[in-house]
C-alpha cells in the first residue's frame, strides 16, 4: 500500500514545489494545476502517491489514517489539536500570522478588561475562544470561512481572528492589526500510528525532508 502525502491546495501548494523537488518527489505533472478535476497524483516514486486538499483538511486526512503524511499550517494544527499527529519538521514556507483585527476608526474603543463578552468572526473557533478565554473574556464565535473583513463592517462582529500574511486586505477593508495570536508556518506531519506501524517508510521521508530544508 502507498504512503499518501497530503498537500494543502492555494498559496502553500506553489511553495512546496521547490521543497517537494529537493526531498526527491516528483508528482504528476497536474498536481499544482487548480483546473486539474485529479485529486489524487502518482509520483515518481511507485510506493508514494500525493493528494490535494483544502487546507483545512490536511490534518484531519493525516489524523484519520487516509494520508499517513501532509504538509499543514500551524493554523490548521493550533485549531484542530489532534493528539494522532506528530509534528517532526517545521519546513519554513507559508509564513503568516493569526491575529485580531478591528475597524481603523475604532482602535481603542474596546477595553477587554472591562468586558466579559466580545463578539468575534472567525474561520478558527477554537483558537479564538482560548485566545480570549485567556483574558478572561467569553467570546461569542460567528463562524466564517472566508470574507472575514466584511464581519465588522456590517455588524457582524466587533472584532475578528484571522490568517494575516501581509495586512492588505485588511487595510483595503479599514481594519488593523491590533493584537497576534500567534506566528505560524506549514509544518510536515505524521500520523503516529503510521509512524509506529511503518517506521522505516515513514522516517524516511521525515529523513528526506530534513535534508530538503538543509539543502
Amino acid at each position: 500500500m502507498s504512503i499518501v502525502l497530503a498537500l494543502p491546495k492555494g498559496r502553500i501548494l506553489e511553495e512546496c514545489g521547490p521543497l517537494l523537488s529537493r526531498a526527491g518527489i516528483e508528482p504528476a505533472a497536474d498536481y499544482a494545476d487548480e483546473s486539474s478535476r485529479r485529486l489524487r497524483f502518482p509520483t515518481n516514486h511507485p510506493g508514494l502517491d500525493v493528494i490535494r486538499v483544502r487546507s483545512f483538511d490536511v490534518a484531519t486526512f493525516v489524523a484519520f489514517g487516509a494520508a499517513q503524511i501532509g504538509i499543514c499550517g500551524g493554523d490548521v494544527m493550533m485549531e484542530f489539536d489532534y493528539p494522532e499527529i506528530y509534528a517532526p519538521l517545521d519546513l519554513d514556507i507559508g509564513r503568516c500570522r493569526i491575529s485580531v483585527a478591528e475597524p481603523r476608526d475604532e482602535v481603542g474603543q474596546t477595553d477587554l478588561n472591562a468586558q466579559s463578552r466580545i463578539r468575534v468572526a472567525s474561520k478558527y473557533p477554537n483558537v479564538a475562544r482560548k485566545h480570549f478565554a485567556a483574558r478572561g473574556v467569553q467570546a461569542e464565535i460567528v463562524a466564517l470561512n472566508g470574507s472575514m473583513e466584511l464581519a465588522p463592517g456590517l455588524g457582524l462582529s466587533r472584532l475578528i481572528v484571522d490568517l494575516v500574511q501581509t495586512g492588505s486586505t485588511l487595510k483595503a477593508n479599514g481594519l488593523v492589526e491590533t493584537d497576534i495570536i500567534a506566528n505560524v508556518s506549514s509544518r510536515l506531519i505524521v500520523n503516529r500510528i503510521a509512524l509506529k506501524t511503518r517506521p522505516d517508510e515513514i522516517a524516511g521521508w521525515i529523513e528526506s525532508f530534513r535534508k530538503a530544508l538543509a539543502a
